[in-house]
């Protein structure tokens, strides 16, 4: 499948959820943040991306080790 094609069709997936949690909010929320039309979609998108960013981060920053990690010279 063609990443720009597979990219539109999880934007596609995103927007439908979007749209659903406004046609159909939660009807019994607990919190205040849950009486927010399409939150949980929102929240965890962004937090899925600041993950995404962080791993990266982390994987630069700590992991990746210097072309001449092992010589000792």
């Amino acid at each position: 499948m063609n990443p720009t094609r597979l990219s539109r069709i999880m934007m596609a997936q995103i927007l439908a959820l979007f749209v659903l949690g406004f046609i159909f909010p939660n009807p019994h929320p607990h919190f205040w943040w849950q009486k927010i039309p399409a939150f949980d979609i929102f929240f965890g998108f962004l937090v899925s991306i600041l993950l995404i960013v962080f791993a990266k981060w982390l994987a630069h920053n700590w992991l990746l080790k210097d072309k001449d990690y092992y010589n000792h010279d």
